[in-house]
C-alpha cells in the first residue's frame, strides 16, 4: 500500500530506504547457508529461494522435519520466512505468498492452489486486474476456463505459468552453483572449533571421497571444502591438482598447505556444525606403469610440487611455457597455468638446437622491446657501432646477423615493418639482442627523404 495509507493506519511505523544491493547480498548469503540442505539452490528474485530437495529429505527425517529445521534456523537469525513444499516451482511460489508451512503431496497441486487468490501467481498487475474484472478471483476459477480462452485474453506465458502452478507442467530451476560430481559431508551434534578436529575431519572425508571415486575409476582435479558455522556463515576453500588425485593423503596435504597460507584465517566462531568435501571436477584415471618407469615417477614428483606451490600461493602464479607455431619471437612461447597444462607441457616439442652452436634466442626476452639511441652504422645492413640503453653507452665489438623476420600480416590490417635482428657483444662482454624496426628507405619524411628506422633491444644473452 502507499506509505501515506500505512502511516494513517500505524502512525509509529518505521520507514527505511530500500537497498536492493544489500538485499541481494544478504539473499546470496542465505543461498550459501541453504547449501547444507541440498546442493541445488536457485535464486527466485527478488526475495525468494528455490530448493530442489529430491533425495535429500531422508537425511533430515522427512519433508516436514527438513522444513522445520530450515525455517527455524532462519527465524533465529532474524528473518521472516514463508516456506512450502510442492512438485513445481510455480506451485510452491503461490503457496508461500498465501500461507506458511504447506506440504503438497505429489499430484495434489490443483487441490492446493485452487482456493488461492489469483495474485499469488505473481504475474503482472495488469493481468491480475483483468482476471478480477472478469470475475475470476481464485486460481480455481481461472483453471475452470478453457486454456484457449485464457491464452487468447492473457497470453501464452500466463497460460504456461498457470499450468505449472496446477502441476500439469514443470519448469526446471537453475541452481546458482552446478552440483559437484561427488560430495561427502559430516554433521556434528556439538560444533567443532579446534584445528586438530578440523584436520581430522578433512582427512576422514578425503578417505571416504577417494573410496567413492575409486569405484568408478575417477580422480579429483578440483576440490572444495565447505565449513558451515553455527551462526550461518559459510567458508569455502578450494584446491586444484595438475593430475587426477586418487590418494587421500594428497588431498589432506593440499588442504593443509592452503589453510596455512590463508591471508584471512579460518575463523570457526562458535564452531562448525557441518563440514563438506566436494569433488567439483573429476577425470577418468589412466593406469600407468609406475614401478619401473623412472620418468613417470619424476613427473609425479613435479606434479605434486606444482600442486603444493599452487595451493599456497595460487594456481595463476605457477605458470609454464608452451611452444607456439610462429616465427615471431615474442609469440614463440605461450604462458599458461602449470596445473591445467602439465600434460601438454610434458608432450610439447621445442625446436631442436645444435649443441655446438650458440643459442639464437636470448635467455631473457623483454615483454616489450625497449628503444635505444644509436650511432648509425656506415653500412645499412650492419648493427650500430655505439648505442645508449638505460643511460649507459655500449660499444659494439662483435656482431652476428642480420636475421630478417617479417611480421604476420594476416593478423592485423595495419602494415608492420620488417625487423632485422642482430646478436651483438660490447667491450664489457655483455651480449644483446637488437633489432632494427624497418629497413632503410622504407618510409619517407616530409621532404621526401628516407626516415632512418628505429632500433630496440629485445633481450639479453647469458
Amino acid at each position: 500500500m502507499p506509505l501515506a495509507n500505512a502511516r494513517a493506519i500505524c502512525p509509529d511505523i518505521a520507514v527505511f530506504d530500500a537497498d536492493d544491493a544489500a538485499d541481494a547480498q544478504t539473499l546470496n548469503g542465505i543461498v550459501d547457508w541453504c547449501d547444507r540442505f541440498t546442493p541445488l539452490v536457485a535464486l527466485d528474485p527478488p526475495h525468494g529461494l528455490l530448493l530442489d530437495i529430491t533425495g535429500c529429505t531422508h537425511l533430515f527425517g522427512g519433508e516436514a522435519a527438513l522444513m522445520k529445521a530450515l525455517c527455524g534456523a532462519l527465524t533465529r537469525q532474524g528473518f521472516v520466512v514463508s516456506a512450502a513444499i510442492a512438485g513445481t516451482p510455480a506451485c510452491v511460489r503461490a503457496l508461500t505468498r498465501h500461507a506458511h508451512g504447506r506440504i503438497v503431496p505429489p499430484g495434489k497441486e490443483l487441490e492446493a492452489v485452487a482456493p488461492l487468490p489469483v495474485f499469488t501467481l505473481g504475474t503482472d498487475d495488469a493481468i491480475t486486474r483483468g482476471l478480477r474484472r472478469a470475475g475470476l478471483k481464485t486460481i480455481g476459477d481461472v483453471a475452470a476456463r478453457g486454456r484457449h480462452e485464457i491464452a487468447a485474453r492473457f497470453g501464452s506465458a500466463f497460460t504456461a505459468l498457470l499450468e505449472q502452478a496446477l502441476g500439469q507442467s514443470d519448469a526446471p530451476i537453475s541452481p546458482r552453483k552446478p552440483p559437484p560430481d561427488y560430495i561427502v559431508e559430516k554433521r556434528f551434534a556439538e560444533p567443532i572449533a579446534t584445528d586438530g578436529a578440523i584436520a581430522m575431519t578433512l582427512a576422514s572425508l578425503a578417505r571416504t571421497l577417494i573410496a567413492a571415486m575409486e569405484k568408478q575409476g575417477k580422480g579429483a582435479r578440483r576440490l572444495e571444502a565447505s565449513f558451515f558455522r553455527t551462526d550461518g556463515a559459510v567458508r569455502v576453500i578450494a584446491v586444484e591438482a595438475g593430475r587426477p588425485v586418487t590418494r587421500g593423503e594428497i588431498i589432506d596435504r593440499l588442504f593443509r598447505e592452503r589453510l596455512d597460507a590463508l591471508a584471512d584465517p579460518l575463523d570457526p566462531g562458535f564452531g562448525f556444525d557441518l563440514v563438506r568435501l566436494s569433488a567439483v571436477r573429476t577425470e577418468s584415471v589412466v593406469q600407468e606403469q609406475r614401478d619401473l618407469d623412472a620418468h613417470v615417477r619424476d613427473n609425479d614428483e613435479v606434479a605434486a610440487l606444482i600442486d603444493r606451490i599452487a595451493a599456497r600461493i595460487g594456481g595463476h602464479r605457477v605458470v609454464m611455457h608452451l611452444p607456439q607455431d610462429t616465427h615471431i619471437p615474442g609469440r614463440a612461447a605461450l604462458l599458461l597455468p602449470a596445473q591445467r597444462h602439465l600434460v601438454a607441457a610434458m608432450l610439447a616439442e621445442w625446436p631442436a638446437r645444435i649443441e655446438s652452436e650458440p643459442p639464437l634466442r636470448p635467455l631473457r626476452m623483454f615483454a616489450r622491446p625497449e628503444p635505444i639511441e644509436v650511432t648509425m652504422a656506415e653500412v645499412p645492413d650492419k648493427p650500430p657501432r655505439h648505442f645508449t640503453w638505460r643511460r649507459a653507452t655500449h660499444t659494439v665489438v662483435r656482431a652476428e646477423g642480420p636475421e630478417r623476420i617479417a611480421m604476420e600480416w594476416w593478423r592485423t590490417q595495419e602494415g608492420r615493418p620488417t625487423r632485422d635482428y642482430f646478436r651483438v657483444e660490447d667491450e664489457a662482454g655483455l651480449r644483446f639482442w637488437l633489432y632494427r624496426d624497418g629497413l632503410y628507405g622504407e618510409a619517407a619524411g616530409e621532404g621526401g627523404g628516407a626516415v632512418p628506422p628505429r632500433w630496440f633491444v629485445h633481450g639479453l644473452f647469458a
